[in-house]
């Protein structure tokens, strides 16, 4: 099938004691993503790791250094977040970098330790409420929903006030994903209207364990619930043009990976394999993945624990060869 959209997720890793030159490197990547002509790239939310924790500054830095891409989050996870305190700084980001931003967003109830809890999610965490409905609040809040009624302007102070979420992004609320792995969100998802993002991470339910057939039938289940868009993300990393160190780099970072695709993980956690090849067999996988195939948009998920010259071959790839063999062309 063709492909309309291709991108990709990045985790902006860093070094402990030096994180700038992370940020910088991802600077250069996105700026490099642009210049290609894909059509978005996506920040990983990352807490107390060694990855960004707040995608929508690095996205104002992102909107001066790109012209088209589109900028994702590959997921928000929305427990962490006010969705008050949220609805500002996407629609702040939204607003800097011209309409580009892609909020992907998931919640779940907060899993660290009771103590950890405390200090990160304060003391309200055992009472608060971290179902779906903290995104349909932030959905109306970037719709420009009333928060609150304004008095008529007195005349002191300066004719500031507002009664909603400031500055508003028109269209913001219409451009949410969900990022899910299981039938109940895809349930929830598609008939919320809101789009549909899946990763090489998702759920086995009703005895499906085949990674494909388990993540199409989710799909299915999100269009029958009224959904419209889809985007697939895999880990796919190509050999084409990469140095014999490169190759020899990235068979190594998949073999690793390989033993946690080979059963289910915990009580029904399944994980995809790794792609590594040629564009022949790139292709081949693209095509004979069911899950894929039902897709409207790709994403490549790029590895973690690589250098910025590994990641911008697998985007040249992407973008030269991959890319246009699967009828997609560069966005200019």
């Amino acid at each position: 099938m063709a492909f309309t959209h291709l991108g990709f997720i990045h985790l902006v890793p860093f070094e402990r004691d030096a994180p700038r030159a992370g940020f910088e490197d991802a600077i250069e990547l996105f700026r490099f993503a642009d210049e290609l002509g894909l059509d978005s790239g996506w920040l990983r939310t990352r807490h107390m790791q060694y990855g960004v924790p707040s995608p929508a500054v690095l996205f104002g830095a992102l909107a001066r250094e790109t012209s088209h891409l589109q900028l994702g989050n590959a997921v928000i996870p929305v427990e962490f977040e006010n969705p008050f305190r949220l609805a500002e700084d996407l629609a702040t980001a939204d607003v800097l970098t011209g309409g580009r931003v892609l909020p992907g967003l998931s919640v779940h109830p907060p899993r660290y330790e009771e103590a950890t809890n405390d200090l990160v999610f304060d003391s309200g965490w055992r009472e608060e409420d971290y179902g779906y409905g903290r995104i349909e609040r932030l959905r109306s809040l970037l719709r420009g929903e009333r928060v609150r009624e304004l008095e008529a302007y007195s005349g002191f102070g300066g004719d500031f006030d507002s009664e909603r979420v400031e500055p508003h992004a028109e269209g913001l609320a219409e451009r949410l994903w969900y990022g899910g792995g299981s039938l109940k969100s895809a349930t929830w998802a598609g008939e919320s209207g809101l789009n549909w993002l899946v990763s090489n991470i998702s759920s086995s339910e009703n005895g499906i364990t085949n990674f494909s057939e388990a993540q199409r039938k989710q799909i299915d289940t999100y269009r029958a619930a009224g959904g419209s868009r889809v985007t697939v993300a895999r880990v796919i990393v190509p050999t084409d043009g990469a140095t014999d160190a490169q190759v020899e780099k990235y068979r190594a970072y998949a073999e690793g990976r390989n033993p946690r695709t080979e059963g289910i993980v915990g009580r029904n956690t399944i994980i995809a394999k790794d792609v590594l090849g040629s564009l022949d067999e790139i292709l081949e996988f693209v095509a004979n993945d069911a899950a894929i195939q039902a897709a409207d948009d790709l994403l490549f998920e790029l590895p973690f624990e690589m250098e910025l010259a590994d990641w911008k071959q697998m985007l040249e790839q992407l973008a030269t060869r991959i890319g246009p063999a699967l009828g997609w062309s560069p966005k200019r």
